[in-house]
């Protein structure tokens, strides 16, 4: 996708779409701000002096460095092209990383050293290896994206749009839908509906607008709309004040105590990321901006490690949702203006404010519609016929996020899997080994597996065993349908793998001895 559109001399650093860009893209940041904040507080138990005194400001510094980073790149690709409607990718916290980070890392080893600074410190180092694990990657994947079809690349991004984008703000919009499905009908009236409101206000920021309204005035009329009260929005003017990072190098390497077991899910899950940000690259392109994929995952791993020196112990990643706030009119200055925003906010102790001011289910509808986008992108930017790649390439994330919504109820019922027993899952119909196999290194598996299904579908069998080759190693290695690094852990999987690699290479041979031109006969031979 091209532009006619030109520049006269520089880009345009704002134009009036970056308002709706920026109201979209600055909350979806802003409810991450708000989730994290509440994982560190409630969840890991540490105190409000090291949350909002170290770990938000130096989480805000790190999203300032990011926004404007990518801000600057798509400044400089719009300066190059001589087009104006170049967008800027996204970029925040890592949302699955973030979790995972808590729960994987953070929480059990505070419980275990009864600390939740020995907790935060794990933390810390497990970004610290991630962000090597980015900036050395980023220098093998742009061989990757090569050599990968684009619907393998987009199709992963949708099965991740869908299943963790999308599905838990729906979800929410249903638990209170007074407000989530009036602000998501807002939204898509608007960005897809072409409805434009008083004064041309932005769509994300009527939707807040009347979310809250609606929260707020629900609460004086005695109904529970949103969760809000006054008393909440009272304390959280404790947290005010100034604060500005500081270095936490002791911290970091205090955490490699607990190496052995930060690198069990540090290494994966950068290539995790790794993986992830081709991906949105790729989407990117699709979109009609290409930026370099060296610099985008160099500059991941640098903000992230920059950011964990100073205490934060969430990775950076860029974000899925480049064609979305494109569409709604972002271009430069949103990106720039959401680095400003969460600068003020990490670094002014409001974030517990506006905790308690705006209701989460009014923001949630815009992560859903990013998703709608995401995932439709993958059918819109790749060939028609590669659509059942799409599909196989969603099943995995569906697993994934299946998986997960079995650990979190059972854990919530002070029991696990093993515990209850696979046999008796099974015979409800839960089959939990098979999700955690199909689920492990989702991403992963999402690209192998559509890579295979389109280069079959093209007849390039000779690639889609090379795919089925790498999906044998990956797995092997505990890349793939596992959830941790080891050697021969899922064997059978593995041995799968190598068979069908095996067998579409007798495919191709066939297919080329088939295509074969026959020798020519002596003229006035009969054939045999």
């Amino acid at each position: 996708m091209t532009s006619s559109n030109t520049v006269s001399a520089t880009p345009k650093l704002w134009v009036p779409g970056d308002w709706n860009a920026f109201f979209g893209f600055g909350t979806n940041i802003l409810v991450n701000m708000l989730t994290l904040t509440a994982l560190l507080r409630y969840v890991l138990k540490l105190p409000d002096a090291l949350v909002f005194g170290r770990i938000l400001p130096a989480t805000g510094l790190m999203l300032f460095l990011s926004t404007i980073y990518y801000a600057y790149l798509a400044y400089q690709l719009a300066k190059k092209t001589g087009r104006n409607d170049v967008c800027a990718l996204p970029s925040g916290i890592s949302v699955p990383h973030m979790f995972v980070v808590v729960f994987v890392i953070m929480m059990p080893i505070a419980a275990a050293s009864g600390d939740p600074i020995k907790g935060w410190e794990a933390g810390l180092t497990w970004v610290f290896v991630q962000s090597f694990v980015l900036m050395a990657g980023g220098f093998i994947a742009p061989a990757i994206r090569k050599i990968t079809p684009r619907v393998a690349l987009l199709g992963a991004l949708a099965g991740v749009s869908i299943a963790f984008i999308s599905l838990k703000p729906a979800l929410d919009m249903y638990l209170d839908p007074v407000i989530g499905l009036v602000c998501f009908a807002i939204l898509i009236a608007s960005w897809f509906g072409g409805m434009r409101y008083f004064k041309g206000m932005p769509a994300g920021l009527v939707a807040i607008a009347v979310g809250s309204l609606i929260a707020w005035g629900g609460s004086a009329l005695g109904f529970s709309f949103g969760g809000m009260s006054l008393d909440k929005l009272g304390s959280s003017f404790a947290s005010f004040g100034f604060s500005v990072p500081l270095p936490a190098v002791s911290h970091v390497f205090c955490g490699f105590e607990y190496l052995g077991v930060i690198l069990v899910t540090a290494i994966p899950f950068g290539i995790y990321d790794l993986v992830e940000a081709m991906d949105n690259v790729e989407s990117a392109e699709a979109g009609g901006d290409h930026f370099p994929t060296t610099r985008v995952l160099t500059a991941d791993g640098v903000v992230s490690l920059v950011g964990c020196l100073l205490g934060n112990p969430f990775i950076n990643a860029v974000y899925i949702g480049h064609p979305g706030w494109k569409a709604i009119g972002g271009r430069i200055g949103y990106s720039a203006a959401t680095g400003v925003m969460v600068l003020i906010l990490s670094w002014f102790g409001i974030l517990a404010v506006m905790m308690a001011l705006i209701p989460v289910v009014a923001i949630s509808p815009i992560l859903l519609y990013i998703g709608m986008l995401i995932g439709a992108q993958a059918f819109q930017e790749t060939p028609r016929n590669h659509a059942p790649a799409v599909i196989v390439a969603l099943i995995p994330q569906v697993a994934a996020w299946g998986k997960l919504q079995i650990d979190n109820a059972l854990g919530a019922a002070g029991t696990n899997a093993a515990t209850v027993g696979f046999d008796k899952l099974g015979q409800t119909g839960v089959l939990y080994h098979g999700l955690e196999l199909l689920g492990g290194g989702a991403i992963l598996v999402s690209l192998i597996l559509a890579a295979i299904t389109a280069l079959v579908i093209d007849r390039q069998f000779s690639k889609a065993a090379a795919f089925a080759l790498a999906g044998c190693v990956l797995t092997f290695f505990g890349f793939m349908h596992g959830e941790a690094i080891g050697i021969a852990k899922t064997l059978p999987v593995a041995g799968a793998y190598l068979i069908v690699a095996v067998a579409l290479q007798i495919c191709a041979r066939s297919l080329a001895t088939a295509a074969a031109p026959r020798p020519a006969m002596p003229s006035g031979a009969e054939p045999a």
